[in-house]
């Protein structure tokens, strides 16, 4: 097959958002949890937030709309599903809906897959395993019937699915099997897939490849060579687009032109450049989809720049459409309902609704010219000269500040040594019980801060409501008999965005709401310019709840790489300049909470995996600037305050250096869902410092067993002595229940003084 004019497309995206404008999947998909709605009303409103999706963009000007990147809960899983995947122990659940979410979320005596970050962003996908008893066999009936709602609706309809390749690149192997090892059975399924997309109709199938932006050995390009040219094999099939995204396929670029598929899409917001593909010849009988609009963050295209590049890929391709470097999976709807943003910072912004227009507004540039367009080029350049030259972006006081720390202001005493006054300051016992930090967001809790932002109470009011709420929190602890406790952080709606509110170079929306996994949905900040704290963050709330009782309780704060990781991040200056000014204020936060009588601070870096370069040679530097903004953060206390750091839902294999060089007193960790297995990638390190192992996972409704938690902690002792190990779940408790919550921490309690 070759690209023929009639089967063009010149204006996409590789993905849309599926949570609703206003999360209404969110409580669609939690109503039916809760029993609300049964599954036809569920199914009702996934229908329609897919067929508003569709119509709003092809009415914005698109001529091929992504079809099959709805999801109740998680893409890879739906994947998991279509190729018959899912693991062993759901198969007995009957009802097919029933079985995906507990293959999501676990249900009674069932565990959930594993969580894990997708790639460097901030979205978790679910991990599928494949065993020995994995038997692999195709069911594609979603897929179909999305694309038959969609060409019923009159949609030009483009199917997307993962890649064989990435689809087993990301999986976990069980019991000794090499997922990558069954890619020879993967593919006749892939071949079915694409014949059987044909036959509905489908013109041409996206198929999403971002494995390949990674370093990748000879074998592996052989793979992607094999399985392209396999799949591109006969006529009964769509046109074939290959999407990687995130970065630069690099060698795989010239792999996958090499192959008789059709197009490729690629990313030139995230590594990709115009001579990489000028240096293909094979490019030029290909459809080369640009991804020149950044599917990732929130800034306005600099229209005139992207036309540029476009420019100059028309002399190496074949053919070329214009897009997004990502699925607007990543980014807010519109801007539309952001009535309370600066105006002036609202002109510089773009979220998915106003990408999509500047994907039409350059798709139409480079078919009718400039001059067709030469009014949205003109406001492209006023909001960038506007952004460029704003006096809010740069605060000298700051810069000046971070030039002048010495190398030492990021040192502390050998680790054996704070331990030693530690020990003596806190008198905890063995295997101390402590939770990460958030408790249940209450009824009571979400109504008052309603009723702060409806004026119906005044600050005071809610104040005193919020300490209502910590001392409930604190007894609690208290009556289950924690060892170290948290003030539960009613007062915050998110551990980012809570932090931004209060820093100066940032701004909240209303409404910009992203999917991070399942039914949780952040709204990242938006951090502008450059970073100040002005007063004191949580000194207030962390000394009440101290107040109220004996024990210690844990100053709660977020590290800088993860305010980073989960904020729309400025992109005129280095992030590891701007990673520095989030550590300084952070830094005087952990100075002022010692001060107040605070002897353990935690400092959350969940996402210090999340942001690691997909390319080795560029992760060094990445790992040694994101190290020392923690320690610029964390090194200011005294040695007898013992700092805490909490990581979770990634792959730390590969970081276990760095977490190590992070110099954290403790450091809990995400470790029930893949049981226990980073204990023994620490060991191996030579780990020396605290550590808690998450012992049950949070983000399941399961309630553990004493038992259960008990052959947790006894499994880790086998790698981390007992003198070091700390007893705790394995994140926030934010979005459980308080009745889980309750039953699950006094079985975990029990369980360590079992094994005291």
């Amino acid at each position: 097959m070759t690209v023929t004019t009639h089967n063009r497309f010149t204006a996409t995206v590789l993905g849309l958002p599926r949570i609703g404008p206003r999360r209404e999947l969110k409580r669609a998909v939690e109503g039916y949890w809760a029993g609300r709605i049964d599954a036809a009303e569920l199914e009702r409103v996934a229908r329609q937030l897919r067929a508003q999706s569709w119509s709003a963009a092809q009415d914005s000007g698109l001529d091929a709309v992504p079809v099959g990147t709805f999801s109740f809960y998680d893409q890879m899983l739906d994947t998991a599903v279509m190729l018959g995947a899912l693991p062993p122990r759901v198969a007995g659940i009957g009802d097919p809906l029933e079985r995906y979410f507990a293959a999501a979320r676990g249900a009674e005596g069932v565990e959930p897959l594993e969580m894990t970050k997708w790639f460097d962003t901030n979205y978790h996908y679910l991990v599928p395993e494949i065993g020995p008893d994995t038997r692999f066999a195709l069911d594609p009936s979603a897929l179909l019937a999305e694309l038959r709602e969609a060409r019923e609706l009159g949609i030009a309809a483009r199917p997307v699915v993962i890649g064989p390749l990435t689809f087993l690149a990301l999986s976990k192997g069980v019991d000794g099997v090499a997922p990558m090892d069954r890619l020879a059975e993967l593919i006749p399924l892939y071949r079915d897939l694409l014949a059987r997309l044909s036959d509905a109709g489908a013109a041409w199938v996206q198929i999403d490849e971002p494995v390949l932006v990674r370093d990748l050995s000879e074998a592996e390009l052989g793979a992607v060579r094999t399985t392209y040219a396999a799949l591109s094999d006969g006529d009964r099939r769509p046109n074939i687009l290959v999407a990687t995204y995130f970065g630069s396929p690099g060698p795989a670029l010239g792999v996958l032109a090499s192959t008789p598929i059709e197009g490729v899409a690629l990313d030139f917001r995230s590594g990709t450049t115009v001579s990489e593909v000028a240096a293909v010849p094979a490019l030029a009988d290909k459809l080369v989809v640009a991804g020149v609009v950044d599917g990732r963050n929130i800034w306005r295209t600099d229209l005139g720049a992207a036309l540029s590049e476009l420019a100059t890929l028309l002399g190496s391709v074949g053919a070329l459409a214009v897009s997004t470097s990502s699925s607007l999976l990543h980014v807010p709807y519109s801007l539309d309902t952001e009535t309370g943003l600066d105006p002036v910072l609202r002109s510089w912004l773009a979220f998915g609704a106003e990408k999509i227009d500047e994907v039409r507004v350059l798709a139409h540039a480079v078919g009718a010219g400039t001059d067709a367009v030469a009014a949205e080029l003109a406001a492209s350049r006023a909001a960038i000269e506007s952004r460029r030259s704003d006096p809010r972006l740069h605060n000298a006081a700051v810069r000046a500040r971070l030039a002048g720390l010495g190398e030492d202001r990021a040192r502390r005493a050998p680790a054996q040594r704070r331990r030693e006054l530690q020990r003596a300051q806190l008198r905890l016992p063995l295997l101390p019980t402590t939770t990460i930090g958030s408790y249940p967001q209450t009824t009571a809790i979400r109504t008052a801060r309603a009723d702060l932002r409806a004026g119906t109470i005044d600050d005071a009011q809610y104040r005193e409501r919020m300490r209502g709420e910590i001392a409930d929190v604190i007894a609690l602890q208290e009556k289950l008999g924690l060892d170290v406790l948290v003030h539960g952080e009613p007062e915050r709606n998110d551990m980012v965005q809570y932090f931004a509110e209060q820093l100066d170079g940032f701004a909240a929306t209303d409404n910009g709401w992203v999917q991070s996994y399942g039914t949780r949905c952040v709204r990242p900040p938006i951090l502008y310019g450059d970073v100040v704290r002005t007063a004191p963050m949580t000194v207030e709330w962390i000394t009440y709840a101290q107040s109220l009782t004996g024990k210690p309780v844990k100053g709660m704060l977020t590290g800088p790489v993860t305010i980073l990781a989960w904020s729309f991040v400025r992109d005129d200056q280095p992030l590891a300049d701007t990673a520095r000014q989030v550590a300084l204020a952070i830094r005087d936060e952990t100075v002022d909470l010692e001060a107040a009588g605070i002897r353990i601070v935690q400092v959350d870096e969940p996402a210090l995996r999340e942001l690691l370069p997909l390319r080795r040679a560029d992760q060094e530097q990445y790992l040694d600037w994101a190290v020392g903004a923690f320690r610029l953060a964390t090194a200011g206390v005294r040695d007898d305050t013992q700092i805490h750091t909490h990581l979770c839902y990634s792959e730390f294999g590969e970081i276990i250096g760095a977490i190590a060089a992070l110099d954290a007193d403790v450091t809990s960790v995400e470790a029930a869902r893949s049981h226990m297995e980073i204990l023994d990638d620490l060991t191996t390190a030579g780990y020396a410092l605290g550590i808690g192992p998450g012992v049950y996972d949070i983000h399941s409704p399961r309630v553990p067993s004493v038992s259960e938690i008990e052959n947790s902690l006894r499994e880790a002792m086998k790698a981390v002595p007992a003198e070091r190990l700390w007893v705790n779940p394995d994140c926030g408790l934010k979005t459980r229940g308080r009745a889980e919550v309750e039953a699950s921490l006094r079985n975990m309690v029990e369980a360590a003084a079992r094994v005291r």
